[in-house]
């Protein structure tokens, strides 16, 4: 560094030693001029623009200890971080010379500018969790707040491009996490500088209105103030009532959320009452400076917020309200003590100074007893760190892959559970993965930061065994179905392979009779029967005689019956291939198809294509009960199916199911109604009578969708029909 260039560094350093003369003991300073001097040549050629960022560091310095209430231990990090990070001091030495830790936060700003080094997408919410998980030490992601609050009140020096970017960060990470800490003041002033850079015109708009209606604002203050000022005094404690206007975001959040205009923002400030008293007679001291103001004022009941018996998370202790003021104006009123003021303003250390701990050793000691409180959902103890601190994320593991995208998993997931969140059928080749450089295989647990490029192969398949690897249910379910496909796959080969051999020996396949013969060998399903066939478990010869036995002469009977009446339903639901009725898979025709008797669909309705495991296509409706399953666990056995032309000479078997008044001869005028209808024939009623209520079900013939809808709309008319819905 050059002379003039170490005199300015030393004049801001000493005005922080002069401003903050307890940081450090005159032995402790004498070390921190020592070691710099000695690194001045080193860190004169790392920086070359030295003067700059030793100006920035002392600014950020001065934020650290003034608005948020960090001590030495931040102070020592900021300084000498570079230094170490380079191997040129160690933290072993710096905690032995100043009797501080600060080890965790020096390795938690490296991991932090590791992580920009990076180039994630920032605009995450994964990106916010990394952060806090990276900042082990809360401390770091508090300096981390500092340094872009430096940076952000510096920004006209930037190139308007990189502005925008350092902006539109503040706005959506650093403004949130400050007020995650309680860091009030800071929030807002990052939001207003963002509004700043981002939207200038709106800012600046507001800012001018806000100048020239800060006289009539000021003159309101004093006169709502005025009369609080005698009446709090009476109460024998010192006191301070202070007017303090919204910040331009939040007024720009109020007119954009409320779609209104700047002069219809009626809270464009609040008046803020902070009492001086000792912490067991604070909140009734709050009360009492309540009840002064609701007596005095009108206020709005609903408008009453009471963070004194439940702080926010954040350690945030307020009492607000909104009375009605002079000009029958709308004022908010906050109450607090001066120890509450201060935990608002500067957050966490401003907690942690009132727990009544007196240096940072004992704040990583009380840091530890949160650790145990977050961890232990037993214990009834605030938990006010839920959102920012380590533990919160515990539970959490943030993995990049090659190209630098995020992705969040449970902790304890392999690197199959990461191949399977990016796609099943990355997962079902996987064969191992890419950690870090390294080939490690699918059972390797991730850790938080790991690069993971994920390794696979066509011929890989997913197995049982995998089940026992994997922890998201995500991949165990993903697993399961593939095992349940190569089942279905299994049991169609098994099934062909039966029907062809039966072909050979003139023996007539009967899915009902396969059905008996496997329930009759042990079989919990024919699916089971078939891949035992399939991976020739079975003597197929065996398989034969067993069928054979079947065959006693009524039995035959009985399924020569079963036959005629599947014909008979067949012909019923009356759709042969060559009629063209339907066209399957865009404009295919001539295909064999049966209508599903679980939604049975009819000329009109929406419907698709399932080739069923026992071969040819059913159609089902779209609505159809079990179309969410079929499409969700078997998507490649779906194919698109419409109706086309007219349905002529067809007709088809509904079920509508009624409700309604028992009323004398309600049966005879639904019966008598469809005997007259034309295109719709009554196949069968039946009625339950309950209680003055009745409920049936009627089975009619129709066309179409046409004209079941007629009719439906029909025997709702009926008196004492309440519901006709369609079975």
């Amino acid at each position: 560094m050059k002379a003039n260039q170490s005199d300015k560094i030393g004049h801001l350093y000493r005005q922080i030693l002069k401003r903050h003369c307890n940081l450090f003991n005159y032995e402790e300073r004498k070390q921190i001029r020592l070691l710099l001097k000695t690194e001045y040549h080193y860190l004169s050629k790392l920086y070359r623009t030295d003067e700059q960022i030793w100006s920035d560091k002392m600014q950020i310095i001065e934020i650290v200890l003034t608005e948020i209430g960090l001590g030495k231990s931040a102070v020592l990090s900021i300084l000498f971080q570079e230094l170490v990070d380079n191997n040129r001091i160690s933290t072993v030495l710096l905690e032995e010379k100043f009797q501080t830790s600060i080890s965790s936060i020096i390795k938690g700003m490296n991991r932090v500018n590791e992580l920009y080094r990076r180039n994630t997408a920032l605009e995450t919410e994964n990106f916010r969790k990394l952060f806090l998980t990276f900042a082990e030490d809360v401390r770091v992601i508090l300096i981390q707040i500092a340094g872009h609050l430096q940076i952000m009140r510096s920004l006209d020096s930037y190139p308007e491009e990189v502005r925008q970017n350092i902006a539109r960060e503040a706005s959506f990470l650093y403004a949130p996490l400050a007020h995650r800490m309680g860091l009030y003041a800071v929030k807002s002033e990052l939001e207003d500088l963002s509004l700043k850079h981002t939207n200038r015109e709106i800012y600046h708009e507001i800012a001018h209105k806000l100048n020239e209606t800060k006289r009539s604002r000021d003159k309101y203050i004093a006169e709502f103030i005025g009369p609080l000022k005698e009446k709090i005094s009476e109460l024998g404690c010192e006191f301070e009532i202070k007017g303090r206007t919204k910040s331009i975001h939040s007024i720009y959040s109020k007119i954009k959320k409320q779609n209104t205009s700047f002069e219809n923002i009626y809270d464009l400030f609040a008046i803020r009452i902070i009492l001086e008293v000792p912490f067991e007679k604070e909140k009734a001291a709050c009360w009492q400076t309540y009840s002064i103001v609701a007596d005095m004022y009108q206020p709005n009941p609903k408008r009453l917020r009471d963070w004194l018996s439940i702080p926010k998370s954040n350690g945030y202790e307020s009492l607000h309200t909104t009375v009605l003021g002079p000009e029958n104006k709308w004022v908010e009123v906050q109450i607090r003590t001066s120890r509450m003021d201060e935990v608002a303003e500067k957050g966490l250390a401003a907690h942690w100074k009132y727990k009544g701990i007196k240096s940072e050793s004992g704040m990583d000691e009380w840091l530890r007893s949160i650790r145990e409180i977050l961890e232990n959902p037993e214990l009834n103890a605030i938990d006010f760190m839920d959102e920012f601190k380590l533990n919160l994320y515990d539970k959490e593991v943030f993995i990049f892959t090659p190209n630098g995208d995020l992705h969040k998993l449970p902790k304890g997931a392999t690197a199959l559970d990461f191949a399977f969140s990016i796609h099943s059928d990355l997962g079902s080749k996987c064969v191992g993965a890419r950690v870090n450089g390294k080939n490690m295989p699918i059972k390797y647990v991730l850790n938080n930061g790991d690069q993971v490029e994920v390794l696979t192969s066509p011929t890989q398949k997913p197995n049982s065994a995998w089940l026992n690897v994997v922890t998201t249910s995500k991949a165990k379910n993903k697993i399961r179905q593939a095992l349940k496909e190569v089942e279905f796959k299994d049991a169609e080969i098994g099934r062909e392979t039966l029907m062809r051999r039966f072909k050979n020996w003139k023996i007539e396949f009967e899915e009902g009779k396969i059905s008996k013969l496997a329930k009759k060998k042990g079989f919990k399903t024919v699916s089971d029967f078939y891949q035992e066939i399939a991976h020739e478990k079975l003597d197929i010869l065996a398989v034969r005689e067993a069928y054979l036995e079947l065959d006693k002469p009524f039995q035959n009977e009985q399924l020569a019956e079963m036959r005629r009446a599947d014909n008979f339903t067949s012909d019923l639901q009356g759709i042969s291939a060559k009629d063209d009725v339907l066209i399957i898979d865009q404009d295919l025709k001539g295909i064999d198809f049966k209508l599903a008797k679980c939604c049975n669909p009819i000329f009109g309705d929406e419907v698709f294509g399932f080739v069923s495991v026992s071969g040819g296509i059913k159609i089902h409706r779209t609505d159809c009960p079990n179309a969410p399953q079929m499409i969700s666990r078997f998507g490649y056995r779906i194919v698109r199916a419409r109706w086309s032309g007219k349905s002529v000479g067809s007709q088809y078997p509904i079920t509508l199911h009624i409700i309604g008044h028992d009323d004398i001869g309600i049966v005879t005028n639904i019966s008598s109604l469809i005997s007259k209808e034309k295109n719709v024939t009554l196949r069968s009623i039946s009625i339950d009578s309950n209680a003055g209520l009745f409920e049936g079900n009627l089975t009619i013939m129709v066309s179409d969708t046409k004209d079941l809808d007629i009719i439906i709309k029909k025997i709702r008319v009926i008196k004492g029909v309440k519901q006709v819905s369609r079975s």
